[in-house]
């Protein structure tokens, strides 16, 4: 159960979620069609493509999944831990996110798949970067997880059954800010096409730089506070 649940994280859960449904549509709507947030129907066509023994759509495929796991690999090297905390190195990560989709946009602009295989990588480390809080999992880039967190919390709603509010009220963040990044993705690319996705660069690099001056801020305030002890000890 999700004791507590601080402002910043409602913020920063709904603006992630909105990053990676952009990019999804994104990569959805362009030139090869491909979703790339969420592994399941990645590996559902590398299963068609080995049965089929299609040779290049297995290596794509699979470069597109090893892509993915790479990113959340980078993640873990970064944080060094799975639980959502503040003071962990989440602002190295969300400006690596930043440059990877800055490098995605510019391949995808050439029709080149390496931009589809660099916008995984940056799904990946987005998703495994907030892994869990307080013992529940948070995901950010796909919704299978919330939504079925969503329908057992309303399962238990019909049976007066007890249901963490907090974890219910997430789910209902992390679904709209994914599906509004996605009508905005739909809507910009429409427009700018693959120059889209700076948009979700801007707004990572953004996030990295609120949260160093978060940290520089707390870190200076505990300085001061602990200063302010020390003096009141001598006296």
């Amino acid at each position: 159960m999700i004791s507590k649940l601080p402002t910043w994280i409602w913020i920063g859960a709904w603006v992630l979620a909105f990053v990676g449904g952009a990019v999804n549509v994104v990569g959805l709507l362009g030139w090869e069609h491909h979703a790339v947030t969420h592994l399941t129907g990645t590996s559902s066509l590398l299963a068609e493509s080995l049965a089929k023994w299609e040779v290049n759509k297995v290596q794509h495929w699979t470069t597109m999944l090893s892509s993915f796991v790479a990113g959340c690999v980078v993640s873990g090297i970064i944080i060094q831990d799975s639980t959502l905390r503040l003071g962990r190195r989440y602002g190295v990560a969300l400006l690596l996110e930043s440059v990877l989709l800055l490098m995605a946009a510019h391949f995808l602009q050439h029709s080149e798949a390496i931009g589809l295989y660099l916008a995984a990588a940056a799904c990946g480390l987005q998703n495994a970067m907030v892994s869990t809080y307080s013992g529940s999992v948070v995901r950010t880039t796909h919704l299978s997880g919330m939504f079925t967190d969503l329908g057992i919390s309303v399962g238990h709603a019909l049976r007066r059954l007890p249901i963490d509010e907090r974890r219910f009220r997430l789910c209902l963040i992390v679904i709209s800010g994914f599906i509004c990044g996605g009508v905005m993705g739909a809507i910009t690319f429409s427009h700018l096409k693959y120059a889209c996705l700076f948009i979700p660069t801007i707004i990572t690099a953004l996030l990295a730089g609120i949260y160093s001056v978060a940290l520089y801020l707390r870190d200076r305030k505990k300085v001061s506070h602990e200063a302010e002890r020390s003096g009141e000890t001598t006296m």
